[in-house]
């Protein structure tokens, strides 16, 4: 186990694990955390993960790490790592098993007061439009060629198919379709397992939302992103579901024998990777692209579900319910991105995962109304408690490839969690808080109980003190959908 004496602070909120720490190091390891947080982290094998991780071949900069890092499959859940493009490596593990599992935020100019008493409507009609819970079915089922036209134009498919408008489009990541995705490359298995799923939820700890907007930190860069205080919004957070669960499953068996080819060796097997300019390596990257863009369409499915339980709830009774898009981002992904590395501006493979991009003020990337503000930056909290909506800095893009943390963090396992904590209970407690629940099942319920997590405000002061995000709004739920 890496102690904390072991590591070097750089500032109360920034530390570095030295290159030198370990002989086969290629590059340091970076962590964003308070002396608290990094006693949490510290509990796992989570530091040991990102150490492991900066052996890879064709890393530069440093391992970044965030301050809701956990221990994940291979790679910390947290991190942020890159690798020079063409002939750098591409690590599945380093993009994780829910590839393009994200957030969209859609907000509305409806009163939360005056809502109030349409709630328990709301949510039971978010619940029955929003599909959830595991294996759980869609609400479209699309033979395999649609399937693939879907894989390869993402949220461009919903819109085409009356399911998005071009501000969704404009106001998601990438456009809602990264470019280079290959559903030849997409196993039989995987597609059989998405083609049925496209705008559900599934589970563990996803969710639909919906919040009020507590405090607003930042009045201009909040009116631009569209939030106002005391108003309605609404969270989506899932990914790519069994079609990409099955593609990470493909490819980090595949990769086993890949390693050996290329004469990489790794301290750990999960790690698991391909140079980029591989055979191995551009099947992998075109599969990851095309489940990236099933996640974005399904989440836009649900967005467009959201919008219909709103409409009915509401239309008749209310002005100011229409929801119109904040952001959609990706935490699990593998962006191909330029960067400035030792003074030159170089191309680069960052892998994200359990991490947010943050862009800041004057990226090409970014819709011209957020060019001005640098991009949103959606950090849900554990159920109950607050999230929050940032800002990307030109300090991130500096510091931590343009990225952020994405959560609050898991402290305590699933099996921990569903041993200590009652579902029965946590949902009387939700109830007496005001909040409206609806959950498939109440050992899935406990496993995403708050004392699970961290604590979303000290995770956020973290980023925000180390310059590597800003606060905009703060928000707290009324009402969640569970699977």
């Amino acid at each position: 186990m890496i102690r904390i004496q072991d590591l070097t602070k750089i500032t109360d909120y920034e530390w570095e694990i030295p290159q030198t720490f370990r002989h086969d190091m290629r590059v340091p390891v970076r962590i964003f955390a308070t002396r608290t947080l990094l006693e949490h982290i510290a509990s796992d094998k989570s530091l040991e993960q990102a150490v492991n991780a900066a052996t890879l071949p064709g890393l530069v900069g440093s391992i970044v790490v965030m301050p809701d890092m956990h221990q994940g499959y291979g790679f910390p859940i947290g991190g942020v790592a890159a690798t020079e493009f063409p002939s750098g490596v591409v690590s599945p593990g380093g993009i994780g098993y829910d590839i393009n599992c994200g957030v969209r935020l859609l907000a509305s100019s409806l009163q939360a007061e005056a809502s109030a008493p349409f709630m328990n409507t709301l949510a039971t009609l978010l619940n029955q439009y929003c599909p959830s819970g595991v294996g759980k079915e869609g609400v479209v089922n699309l033979n395999l060629p649609e399937l693939e036209r879907l894989m390869r134009e993402g949220s461009r498919w919903a819109f085409k198919n009356g399911y998005a408008t071009e501000s969704d489009l404009a106001r998601t990541e990438e456009g809602g379709c990264v470019e280079g995705a290959n559903p030849a490359k997409v196993s039989d298995r995987a597609k059989t397992r998405g083609r049925t799923q496209i705008g559900s939820l599934g589970a563990g700890n996803h969710f639909i939302e919906v919040d009020w907007v507590e405090a607003v930190l930042d009045q201009d860069t909040a009116s631009i992103f569209g939030l106002r205080e005391g108003c309605l919004v609404v969270q989506i957070h899932c990914g790519s579901r069994g079609l990409g669960h099955q593609v990470c499953t493909d490819y980090v068996q595949d990769f086993q024998a890949a390693v050996h080819r290329y004469g990489i060796d790794l301290p750990d097997r999960e790690l698991v990777c391909a140079p980029m300019d591989s055979p191995e390596g551009q099947a992998y990257l075109g599969a990851m692209r095309a489940a990236a863009n099933f996640a974005f369409a399904n989440r836009q499915l649900l967005a467009h579900s959201a919008r219909r339980a709103f409409e009915e709830t509401f239309s008749a009774k209310l002005k100011g319910w229409q929801l119109v898009q904040v952001y959609d981002i990706c935490h699990n992904i593998g962006k191909i991105e330029t960067h400035l590395v030792d003074g030159t501006r170089i191309k680069v493979c960052v892998h994200r995962k359990g991490a947010t991009r943050a862009f800041g003020p004057g990226s090409p990337d970014l819709p011209p109304e957020y060019r001005q503000t640098g991009q949103p930056v959606l950090v849900p909290g554990s159920m109950g408690t607050a999230s929050w909506v940032l800002a990307g800095t030109e300090m991130s893009m500096q510091n931590s490839w343009g990225s952020s943390c994405h959560g609050a963090g898991r402290m305590m396992s699933r099996s921990q969690a569903k041993h200590e904590i009652h579902g029965e209970d946590l949902r009387r407690t939700l109830e007496k808080q005001g909040i409206q629940v609806r959950a498939g099942s109440l050992t899935g319920l406990a496993e995403e109980a708050p004392s699970a997590y961290k604590d979303v405000d000290a995770v956020v002061e973290t980023v925000v003190a180390a310059g590597i995000a800003r606060k905009v709004a703060r928000l707290r739920p009324l009402a969640v959908v569970k699977g």
